[in-house]
């Protein structure tokens, strides 16, 4: 299958998974925030809270499982998987907007991820790494399709990765501070303190965006992007490939 066939078939899931998302929060919200969601979140019943982790995990093996099928090497995969995660993001949002006009704007906080723990941003977060995801996905096949040899270096690799965690910390900071305001590491595995530590979560309300360390995670993503970018148009100008 042509490079573009295969652009236009992964947008089109990711599109379909962005709304099938949206649906179902939809469909959580309708229950559990009828006047519209907000913070404190609305506490909910713990079989709920492992479905939804389930739903997530299950979200992201059938975005892996599409991208492996797609590509043929592990750049190439790696390529098409956060394409189709970029899109799905963006459409997931553009989704809620035109069913429940939220985000109100993109500094509306919202519940990010659920794995390990709770991620909380503002969803100018999100958007903005979805287009950079997207981005670089299509920097990646455009040069993979040109020379099969490509790929990511160690180099980028480690920019990316050491961002990714920045941009993860970010996320998960505040949420963390406020349950070790209260309890210790050790209570939170205390069978004993489980109430009364849902009931403490319940009450928590977004304070800090952390947006130096998420400035940081970044730009260190930009820099692997823009060093990707740099060498790989030196190292295939005026060169020819022939794809197998």
């Amino acid at each position: 299958m042509k490079l573009s066939s295969k652009f236009i078939w992964m947008l089109a899931f990711a599109i379909a998974m962005g709304f099938l998302e949206g649906a179902v929060v939809v469909y959580l919200r309708e229950i559990y925030y009828p006047e519209g969601f907000k913070f404190p979140l609305v506490p909910i019943e713990p079989r709920l809270a492992l479905t939804e982790i389930i739903r997530e995990l299950a979200t992201i093996i059938m975005l892996v499982s599409v991208a492996v099928l797609a590509g043929k090497t592990f750049s190439q995969r790696f390529a098409w998987f956060i394409f189709s995660f970029g899109v799905w993001d963006i459409f997931y949002y553009v989704s809620l907007k035109l069913i429940l006009g939220w985000p109100e704007s993109l500094g509306t906080w919202d519940i990010l991820f659920l794995i390990p723990v709770t991620w909380v941003g503002i969803v100018f977060d999100p958007v903005l790494l979805s287009v950079l995801m997207i981005l670089f996905a299509v920097m990646i096949l455009y040069y993979a399709d040109k020379n099969p040899l490509t790929k990511i270096t160690g180099r980028e690799w480690s920019a990316l990765i050491t961002g990714s965690a920045f941009v993860i910390a970010s996320f998960t900071i505040d949420y963390l501070r406020f349950i070790f305001s209260a309890f210790s590491f050790g209570d939170l595995f205390n069978a004993a303190k489980k109430e009364a530590i849902f009931q403490h979560l319940s009450t928590y309300v977004p304070e800090n965006q952390y947006i130096s360390i998420f400035s940081i995670g970044v730009g260190l993503i930009c820099l692997a992007i823009i060093d990707f970018f740099i060498r790989n148009r030196n190292e295939n100008k005026g060169r020819t490939f022939e794809n197998p």
